[in-house]
């Protein structure tokens, strides 16, 4: 698909900006808070419900940012509509820096989906800062015949309509990506949507499903016990944990999924109060105790400056439009 490559070629030109912009010190000009900021505690929206991988991310980020900025920071559960509720909400704040938004992979993916916004997704939440990104890993039921990625395409090629996967549900990136690698590579398989939380994954490890793709946040566990088998990631470089693992874009050129976490805000908010943050997103970013714990989580440190976040997630927000324009996936 010619979409693929023109998209692989702007992300990686995004990506290598921010890899250029994480090895710069911090600017001293936003080292200190501007005048009369933060006039109240934060508050860090996290659209997805208490419990999972996303809120795990959103309190260590809520500790380690008020620690830096010497404020409290409030983590709000806000979940629905694959991350928009919450997404809406930073939308409609006070535009003075003091609500913020878990921002995920999930958020340009939903957008793309969406067909009654109630927001502009890239003008009323404004991005702040980077924080990690990761690939996906493609994984089977350990009982699965398929042990590599090129097996699985070839079966899945005589067998058309056959393979099913499951997902979070319609739009989410997992569907997405699935969608992607589907036109891509010239076959078809059949999409499994389920109500959300952790219900794919189980249903892969009950083996009820044939395969799905999952953050390795939540699937390297499994992994390396055996109960699900990695056939490929989606990253554009071997997976540092798993460096073994082949690579989708290994034996299907120009395949790239990743999905990220960084922070954002209300649009419009003082573009002062905006580079402070980035400035103390940078410092804890910094920290060896966070880069541990993030590697953990599966990713690593990854800052950015706010422009190349705002570019990145508009990359990303066009692929996801194109992918379900392509693959006649119905909007909701």
């Amino acid at each position: 698909m010619t979409f693929s490559t023109a998209f692989s070629s702007a992300r990686r030109a995004v990506l290598g900006t921010l890899a250029g912009v994480c090895a710069l010190s911090t600017s001293s000009a936003w080292a200190q808070a501007p005048a009369g900021y933060p006039a109240r505690p934060l508050t860090l929206v996290c659209p997805f419900a208490a419990g999972g991988s996303a809120d795990i991310m959103a309190r260590l980020l809520a500790q380690k940012l008020g620690e830096a900025i010497g404020n409290p920071v409030v983590v709000e559960n806000r979940p629905g509509a694959g991350g928009l509720v919450g997404a809406a909400a930073v939308a409609r704040a006070r535009p003075d820096g003091h609500t913020l938004l878990l921002v995920t992979g999930a958020y340009p993916a939903a957008a793309a989906l969406a067909t009654n916004a109630s927001f502009d997704y890239l003008k009323d939440v404004s991005m702040i800062s980077m924080v990690t990104s990761y690939p996906f890993i493609i994984n089977v039921p350990a009982q699965s015949p398929f042990k590599t990625f090129p097996e699985f395409v070839a079966h899945a090629k005589k067998n058309p309509g056959v393979l099913n996967y499951a997902s979070s549900g319609v739009g989410s990136i997992g569907h997405l990506s699935a969608e992607l690698m589907n036109a891509m590579a010239g076959i078809e398989t059949v999409h499994i949507p389920t109500k959300g939380g952790n219900t794919a994954l189980s249903e892969a490890l009950a083996g009820r499903v044939d395969y799905l793709f999952e953050a390795p946040t939540l699937s390297l566990n499994f992994i390396k016990t055996g109960k699900l088998r990695a056939l490929a990631a989606t990253g554009r470089e071997r997976y540092k944990p798993m460096p073994e693992l082949a690579n989708v874009s290994e034996s299907l050129p120009g395949y790239e999924v990743f999905s990220f976490i960084g922070l954002g805000t209300t649009g419009g908010s003082p573009d002062a109060v905006v580079q402070y943050l980035n400035a103390q997103m940078r410092k804890v970013l910094e920290q060896p105790d966070m880069a541990r714990r993030l590697l953990e989580l599966g990713g690593e440190p990854q800052s950015s400056s706010a422009e190349e976040m705002n570019r990145f997630v508009a990359v990303e927000l066009r692929k996801w439009r194109q992918v379900i324009d392509t693959r006649k996936i119905e909007r909701q």
